[in-house]
């Protein structure tokens, strides 16, 4: 699958200041080998997101919990999330 907006990423902590990072929070049914895709959160840079910023991601399918950084967003908007995984 890929991401939609009928159901976006949250942001639950804004960053203070300019050296701070964005805590996230995201609920999904997608794989986390999806999720984790190069470019998956479409419109990562129209909802704030930044490089160094923490993402929460719930999946849907098992209620695992992982925890990622924001490793880029790139010029069209596209937000690229790290490979990490809590069980």
């Amino acid at each position: 699958m890929s991401y939609s907006r009928t159901v976006p990423v949250q942001c639950l902590v804004q960053r203070i200041g300019t050296a701070g990072a964005a805590v996230w929070f995201y609920r999904s049914a997608d794989a986390r080998t999806s999720v984790e895709a190069t470019d998956y959160f479409t419109d990562g840079k129209r909802d704030g997101m930044k490089q160094g910023d923490i993402v929460f991601v719930v999946y849907t399918t098992g209620e695992v919990a992982t925890i990622h950084s924001v490793l880029a967003v790139d010029a069209d908007g596209n937000a690229s999330i790290s490979a990490a995984v809590l069980a």
